[in-house]
């Protein structure tokens, strides 16, 4: 089965041993990193408890299966269940896994993570299809996401923020979830016993790395921001990304975008129009994106999303030179933006 955020969070709120494993995937580590901690916890308060904790590598598992059948159905000295953590595993572990599974009456917990797997392995597929296991991908923060966890980890520390520290934050984060943990935890030793953040301290503590997010080339390109978008682009294309990926991103933003015009047909604000949105746009681009509504008529945004359909199209198409084609479709959405004469 697949788990979306609803699932992960019911789950650990009360575990339960009807659930065998997850199978955690994507190319955000940091957010693969935050999962396993989580679902260890779920199982063990100490992830480094000996009796209830064991931790494996997907290449020694694959020369030696025995060890994971071995770990998976043992039982801890102590009591409780037990988490086995198996780190970089790939698609050898498949049919390995699919064995364990058949008959297992254990109620011990499987954590499988790695990034080299994807919606296409044979271990992702298996964990999408099996009721005894859990498929969680993992890819890049959205802002939602980055505002949920530096929330979240501001109130687990006990830490209050205010509205425009935390706007500042948020816009200096990356879209990758281990270096933000690793930024805020950061900002909550510097602030110490003051259990306050103000902007002073983010200012002074977090350095903005927020310039390579799929989020920062549609909402440059939708505001005719074309030097920053395409500055964006690179560093993604660079690190990666898919360009696909980005198209689809691109096309959900102006979807967004063609969403308000239709609230504001029937007689709502642009305030409003926004407001309705689900899920909401994160309010430190809110004013960006209320800028966005009120100069891009329908039939213009019509015009780039028929622009990125073809785009999208064209990228799945054998030889053709992607990373140019997407370059020049955000060339054409920034383009059409300035066009507007409204930025």
């Amino acid at each position: 089965m697949q788990f979306k955020a609803a699932q992960i969070n019911k789950y650990l709120k009360k575990p339960d041993d009807l659930l065998k494993g997850v199978v955690i995937y994507g190319n955000n580590e940091g957010l693969q990193a935050d999962y396993v901690k989580k679902f260890t916890a779920a199982v063990s308060p100490d992830p480094y408890d000996p009796f209830r904790v064991v931790y494996l590598n997907g290449g020694d598992v694959s020369s030696d299966p025995g060890a994971l059948f071995g770990e998976f159905n043992g039982q801890s000295l102590m009591g409780g269940r037990r988490a086995i953590i198996i780190r970089d595993a790939d698609n050898n572990l498949t049919k390995h896994l699919k064995a364990l599974l058949e008959d297992t009456v254990s109620d011990n917990l499987l954590i499988i993570s790695s990034s080299s797997l994807n919606k296409k392995s044979s271990l992702v597929k298996l964990a999408e299809e099996s009721d005894k296991l859990a498929a969680i991908a993992c890819y890049e923060d959205r802002d939602e996401d980055i505002y949920a966890t530096a929330r979240n980890l501001f109130i687990e520390n006990g830490v209050t923020i205010g509205n425009e520290a935390l706007q500042l934050l948020c816009a200096r984060l990356s879209n990758d979830r281990l270096a933000n943990l690793g930024e805020i935890d950061k900002l909550i030793t510097y602030i110490g016993d003051k259990k306050n953040v103000t902007p002073e301290d983010v200012r002074a503590v977090i350095s903005d790395t927020s310039s390579s997010s799929m989020d920062d080339i549609a909402f440059a390109a939708a505001s005719g921001l074309t030097d920053k978008a395409l500055a964006a682009y690179s560093r993604l294309v660079n690190e990666g990304t898919e360009q696909v990926s980005i198209v689809r991103n691109l096309t959900y933003h102006f979807n967004k975008l063609l969403v308000c015009q239709g609230h504001m047909e029937n007689g709502d604000t642009v305030d409003k129009a926004v407001f309705k949105l689900q899920p909401r746009v994160i309010f430190y681009r809110e004013n960006a994106f209320k800028r966005q509504v009120s100069i891009w008529p329908k039939d213009k945004i019509f015009s780039v999303l028929e622009l990125l359909y073809k785009c999208e199209r064209d990228c799945k198409t054998t030889n053709m030179p992607v990373e140019e084609l997407v370059s020049y479709a955000i060339m054409q959405i920034s383009s059409a933006a300035k066009r507007l004469g409204q930025f």
